[in-house]
This record gives C-alpha cells, structure tokens and sequence, in this order.
C-alpha cells in the first residue's frame, strides 16, 4: 500500500532546548529563513496525550517554521523542561538522528562552520560503494544535535544504473 497523493517530506519537526538559540543557529549560521511563529500551547485535557504522544501537562512554550533551501521544512519546538525529560539520542540510539543539508562545496561550507565556532566532527570523508561521488562531515548544533552536511555535484555510483534516483536537493524538479 501507499499513502495516495504522496508528494514528499513537508517538514521535520524537533524539539530544542533554548528556541533563541537555536533560532541564531538556524538563520545566522545555516542560513534559513525564519518564516513564522505559534504561540505557547497548554491544555487542561488531554489533547496533549491524545494528538502529540506527550504528557497531557506539557507546555509548548513556542513553535518556530524555517525554510532552509530546497527541501523540508523545519517546525522547531520548545517545551517547557519534564521531570523526566530524557538526554538528546545519539546516531545509535532508538530514536537517533540527524539532519542532512546538501551543500555545493563542502570545503568551503566546513570552512563556514568552523568560522562560526560549530563543532565538526572529524573530518570530511569520501563514501563508497554506491554511494562513491559523496562527500560527507558531520555536525553539531550548540544544543548538541547532530547535523550533516553532504555534497555529490557529480552525482554517486549508483546513479549509473538506478531507474529511480534519490531525491537531490539541486536538481528539485528531477
């Protein structure tokens, strides 16, 4: 089965700690556009439990929207701090994950990233297999969240042969 109409991923969605500072991220150093804003949300019944999965006495302090280039949105959260709010996953965890920004040159932008105080995690590393034409670095945001950045601009190995092709930021009508 599949979903009908399906045209793709409208938005991501995450949590942060501090919507301030992760507002500087976005739009300073990634580049995003800060589109528009949702006021705080509580709730004295259990819409919370029954339409978010959280517990019904969560308080959303603020929402913000961001275009970020070609692809997703981002619908950024902060609530207010659990009792039990448990640590950001790593890559390994259940639940673990990261986001991916295509870029066009992947040195310069590193480049712009360590010009900006963000910390890189290693170095950036040539892929292989079906993935080989790829290079790739990740990256933390200041509230420790894991991003990517990713360049082929002459596409990957697989690409020879595939009678369907990975979505590509570059080429969005493709």
């Amino acid at each position: 089965m599949a979903l009908p109409g399906l045209r793709g991923a409208e938005h991501l969605g995450f949590t942060v700690p501090d919507l301030e500072e992760a507002h500087r991220f976005f739009v300073d150093v990634i580049g995003c556009t800060h589109v528009y804003t949702l006021p705080a949300m509580r709730r004295d019944d259990d819409w919370m439990w029954d339409h978010l999965n959280v517990d019904p006495r969560s308080v959303v302090r603020e929402i913000r929207f961001y275009r970020c280039g070609h692809g997703p949105n981002f619908e950024v959260f902060e609530y207010e701090p659990a009792a039990d709010q448990r640590p950001q996953p790593r890559n390994s965890d259940l639940g673990g994950h990261h986001v991916a920004f295509y870029v066009d040159d992947l040195d310069v932008a590193v480049g712009a990233l360590e010009e900006a105080g963000i910390r890189i995690l290693g170095a950036p590393t040539a892929s292989r297999n079906a993935s080989e034409g790829q290079r790739w670095v990740y990256f933390l945001s200041p509230w420790g969240m894991q991003f990517e950045l990713v360049s082929y601009p002459h596409g990957k190995q697989y690409e020879q042969e595939a009678e369907v092709r990975l979505w590509h930021p570059a080429r969005p009508a493709e």
